[in-house]
This record gives structure tokens, C-alpha cells and sequence, in this order.
């Protein structure tokens, strides 16, 4: 599903927050980026979601190269990732069903096709009923299921995450965890940056190390060669 081979991300800078970077992360799969605060977890997220680019390597994600996705086709192409954001990244003045319905909006989905998928989704995160409310009316962790629910609106095939229980309480944290592992049990596969190692080791998933750009541990090995790849734009 997730494929880096020796990948380098160098910003303007000069900064290098990933140095020859090689993993995968097999489709199906539940995972973990862990690494102390700069070691480039965010920097691969963005990669993944074409946030960003790689200086050189190759990265490949659902079958496809993304060196090869043209800038116009980038929207497109981030329509089989769910993202989920530490800080939400909501619209504080729409009411929640806006802003879970977003993502259907912009791909021109039917009115009557979004209002169905939004309160599904809705409901997945434990939130059908508060489809009216403005972000600001709901507690941070309901905050975060909106955020969830934005993100798996369009039934994505991969899911990925910033750190989405870094400002939430041990018990919220366990909540939000299991939504996505929710996900991951019907063959959705997830991807999530987090500093939490008790909250990880509770689920017993692969856990990724990463210290100033590389994979470190087990998971340092180099994998199999590439398989054959997609190379046009999505």
C-alpha cells in the first residue's frame, strides 16, 4: 500500500527531515511512527498525502508513483486518503455536517447521495444527532470524531494520522484509537503518527522507530525490490 525507497526530503532550509528512507507498509495493515518530536513523522505523512514531495527516491502509494501525479490531478489522487489532523483543522463557523461533507462537496457528489454518506460517517464516530452543532459547541474529542469522520467520508482505502491523540486525556485517547482500529478491522489501512508508546503497545501493531530521518530496528531492513508500478497520473 505504502512503499518508500531510499526517499530524501530536503526543505528550502537546508533542513533534511528524511535521509535515505525506505519502508512499507503492507495494504491492510494497522501501524505506528513513533520518534521524538522532529524526526521527520510528519514529514512522511505529508509525503504520503502529496503535502509534499520528495527531494529524490521513489515513493509509491496505492500502486501508483506519486512523482508521476501531475499538480492538477493531486486532488484526485488524495481522494483514497483519509487524513486526520492533531488540530482538527475544522471550519469553526459551519455547522459539523458541512464540514464532514466537505470532501463530497469538492468531488460533486449529489446533495442527496452527501446526506446519506454524512450521517453515516457521523454515526461510525458516535456523533449521528449532531449534525446542527458548530465545532466550538463540542468538546475536543467530539471535535476529533469530526475530524474522523471527514476523513473516511469518501471510504478510503488508506487512513493516516498526525499525532490525533496529543490533546485528549487517557480515556478520550483510547476512544479515538479504536475508531481507527474499527477501520483497520474492515480492511481500511492506517498509518498513525503518535508519541504515546502506552497508548501503542496497548494494541499490539507494528510499531516504526524513526530517529533523524530513518527507520531504526527491525524495521530498518531493506524491504524486497519494487514491484511493478502504476506510472500514469491518477
Amino acid at each position: 500500500m505504502i512503499r518508500f525507497d531510499h526517499v530524501w526530503k530536503r526543505y528550502p532550509n537546508g533542513r533534511e527531515a528524511l535521509s535515505d528512507f525506505t519502508l512499507d507498509v503492507p495494504r491492510g495493515e494497522m501501524a505506528f511512527l513513533t520518534g521524538h518530536s522532529g524526526a521527520g513523522k510528519s514529514t512522511l505523512l505529508k509525503l504520503i498525502a502529496l503535502i509534499e514531495r520528495p527531494t529524490r527516491g521513489t515513493l509509491v502509494v496505492n500502486g501508483q508513483n506519486t512523482s508521476t501525479v501531475a499538480r492538477s490531478k493531486i486532488p484526485a489522487f488524495r481522494r483514497q486518503i483519509g487524513i486526520v489532523f492533531q488540530d482538527h483543522k475544522l471550519l469553526m463557523d459551519r455547522p459539523v455536517y458541512d464540514n464532514v461533507g466537505l470532501p463530497l462537496v469538492i468531488a460533486g457528489v449529489p446533495e442527496k447521495d452527501i446526506d446519506k454518506r454524512v450521517r453515516a460517517a457521523l454515526d461510525q464516530v458516535g456523533l449521528l444527532g449532531r449534525e446542527r452543532n458548530r465545532p466550538i459547541e463540542l468538546s475536543t474529542g467530539e471535535q476529533q470524531r469530526v475530524g474522523i469522520a471527514r476523513a473516511i467520508i469518501a471510504k478510503p482505502d488508506l487512513l493516516i494520522a498526525d499525532e490525533p491523540t496529543g490533546n485528549l486525556d487517557p480515556d478520550l485517547a483510547v476512544e479515538i484509537m479504536n475508531i481507527f482500529k474499527r477501520f483497520n478491522d474492515v480492511g481500511v489501512t492506517v498509518l498513525i503518527a503518535s508519541h504515546d508508546v502506552h497508548l501503542i503497545e496497548r494494541y499490539g501493531k507494528r510499531r516504526i522507530v524513526i530517529e533523524s530521518g530513518r527507520v531504526v530496528g527491525p524495521d530498518a531492513e531493506p524491504p524486497p525490490p519494487l514491484p511493478s508500478i502504476v506510472t500514469g497520473a491518477a
